[in-house]
């Protein structure tokens, strides 16, 4: 006869477990940042230098955030493209400051597809760096060819504009101009009788000129 099992002799339950997805592994831009270069915060200290190891390691990129290597990345590209030693407002200034945060954006977006917040943040900060791009080289070309280059910028001219012609847009322009039509034949009678009234007035002043001239 079937004889029950006790809840604690009965066989285990195999549940099918997750399938995880590997991380790939992406290459980011902060990978040419060398492990022993100082933080921003720290590089222009002089008490620096005497500073043991273990405190040099501590303030160094090895043991820093992304943010802090970000903050080192964009001083180096800042240093290609800026005017003078004292410039950090200029048009190639903010295009190199861009620059650094759309690929770090582009990079976590990779890893996140689904973060809409900074997909909205990255399209925002391409838009400004295409209209400082788009007023460089307009306005100083051989500075928007030098700043490309030196970024690694790949510059495309926006295209030209066009309309995808579609039913509905092709309904509503017949509609449009249908009522045009209509409206001018309306309104056709009260012009011609203003067009008579200017040529009625014209006439009698150039017949009280011609008198005043006789």
């Amino acid at each position: 006869f079937y004889q029950a099992c006790s809840p604690s002799i009965q066989t285990a339950r195999c549940y099918a477990r997750p399938v995880r997805r590997r991380v790939k592994d992406i290459p980011s831009h902060l990978d040419d940042l060398p492990p022993t270069m100082l933080k921003k915060d720290y590089a222009n200290v002089p008490v620096i230098n005497s500073v043991d190891d273990v405190v040099r390691r501590l303030l160094s990129l090895e043991m820093a955030s992304q943010k802090e290597k970000l903050k080192v990345k964009i001083q180096q590209l800042v240093e290609k493209v800026r005017r003078s030693p004292s410039d950090n407002g200029s048009f190639e200034v903010q295009t190199a400051i861009l620059t650094a945060k759309i690929r770090t954006f582009q990079e976590h977006l990779q890893r996140h597809p689904k973060d809409k917040n900074n997909r909205r943040r990255m399209l925002m900060a391409v838009d400004r760096r295409k209209k400082l791009l788009a007023y460089l080289r307009r306005v100083r070309y051989a500075t928007f060819e030098n700043t490309c280059r030196q970024l690694g910028i790949e510059y495309t001219l926006p295209p030209a504009y066009s309309r995808r012609v579609t039913k509905r847009w092709v309904v509503k322009k017949a509609f449009c101009v249908k009522v045009f039509q209509e409206a001018r034949k309306l309104r056709a009678p009260e012009r011609l009788r203003q067009r008579r009234e200017w040529q009625a007035r014209a006439r009698a002043a150039r017949e009280k000129q011609a008198q005043g001239e006789g």
